[in-house]
């Protein structure tokens, strides 16, 4: 499609380079002769490959960073998600400690009294670009060894523990502020994230890890495969 080409072709020459705001849809029309139908499609098409980025109420943007597209019907850890989009994962921020688990936390891991967790804290980058803050719970009776040896995946610590997850429990909710997250993935104004809130259970139907993982909404497309049940 000619307007999809001629997108492409201003943004790699530098004449929209990354960031930029787009014309109003009637003035791209204009430009290239098409109309606003034609036109939306092929802003449609864009957006579904990671070339533009649409802000609801403030317009479009030529995509800063290359999209991960990924599918939650099947349960990737983070750094394989990066990983399947071609772009190369790593991990700034990292910090771990210890706190007692509240009661929220007893009843969620169904611990039957006061246990100590781990509290893990990191930012996950994509070709060094912070895209994921991650925020991992693990009582410290699943992993008696500790962290040694951990290379910033918890799926894979976990695995190397002989723990390793088979499901997840999930809940997505938008994100419109947070005052440590926001900063931590340099998220701009206007900008909202999006909460993955997950309980992570093992072979054996036992909870092993809660997350909460804030993606970049800029960087993160997620779909669901959906079919009408049978009658």
């Amino acid at each position: 499609m000619l307007v999809i080409d001629r997108i492409k072709e201003m943004s790699a020459s530098g004449e929209w380079p990354p960031g930029t705001r787009l014309p109003s849809e009637f003035e791209l029309a204009k430009m290239f002769g098409v109309s606003r139908a034609t036109l939306r499609e092929a802003l449609r098409v864009l957006e579904e490959e990671g070339a533009v980025v649409r802000r609801h109420g403030i317009g479009t943007f030529i995509a800063e960073r290359s999209l991960v597209q990924a599918g939650i019907e099947q349960l990737f850890s983070v750094t394989e998600w990066i990983e399947r989009a071609g772009r190369t994962p790593g991990t700034t921020g990292f910090s771990i400690g210890e706190v007692e688990a509240g009661k929220e936390d007893q009843e969620a891991f169904g611990l039957k009294g006061p246990e100590s967790l781990y509290l893990i804290h990191r930012i996950r980058t994509a070709d060094d670009d912070p895209v994921v803050y991650c925020e991992d719970r693990v009582p410290k009776s699943v992993l008696p060894d500790g962290l040694d040896g951990f290379d910033g995946s918890i799926f894979n610590h976990l695995e190397a523990a002989g723990r390793p997850i088979t499901y997840a429990r999930t809940v997505i909710k938008p994100i419109a502020h947070h005052p440590e997250v926001f900063p931590a993935l340099d998220v701009k104004e206007g900008q909202a994230l999006l909460l993955l809130e997950q309980m992570h259970f093992d072979a054996s139907d036992s909870p092993v890890l809660l997350s909460a993982n804030y993606f970049r909404t800029d960087t993160f497309h997620f779909h669901v495969f959906r079919r009408r049940p049978k009658e």
